[in-house]
């Protein structure tokens, strides 16, 4: 019987996200579709208010939230592109942290570090 571990068949990243379009987990595409709601539907509002027909300012919201998450999802395949799991998250904190809107994840300085040990004679 062959070893369990080398069958191609079984997932090799259980501690990620799966991706299901364009490199992207079901939490992302999610995000991407909340956030683009929220520009589309007041957009698709204004649109059927001033068109006078409801239901196609749904169908410009519906068709401008779908090219909205194609177009994050494309980019974001291309900024994930050979990173780590976690990489975006990383740099999207890090920005924030050099504008002093969040607390550093890391140490962002470079510069030689001691223990702050003394020796003793």
């Amino acid at each position: 019987m062959s070893d369990p571990s080398q069958d191609e068949r079984l997932p090799t990243r259980l501690n990620a996200e799966p991706a299901v379009f364009k490199g992207c987990s079901t939490s992302e595409l999610a995000a991407f579709a909340a956030a683009s709601a929220v520009v589309w539907l007041p957009f698709g509002i204004a649109i059927s208010w001033l068109a006078g027909a409801l239901t196609m300012g749904f169908g410009v919201a519906g068709a401008g939230i779908v090219a909205t998450v194609v177009a994050l999802a494309a980019l974001f395949q291309r900024l994930k592109r050979n990173r780590p799991d976690g990489y975006y998250k990383f740099r999207a904190r890090i920005w924030l942290a050099e504008r002093r809107l969040v607390k550093a994840p890391m140490v962002l300085e470079s510069q030689s570090w001691t223990l702050g040990r003394t020796r003793r004679a």
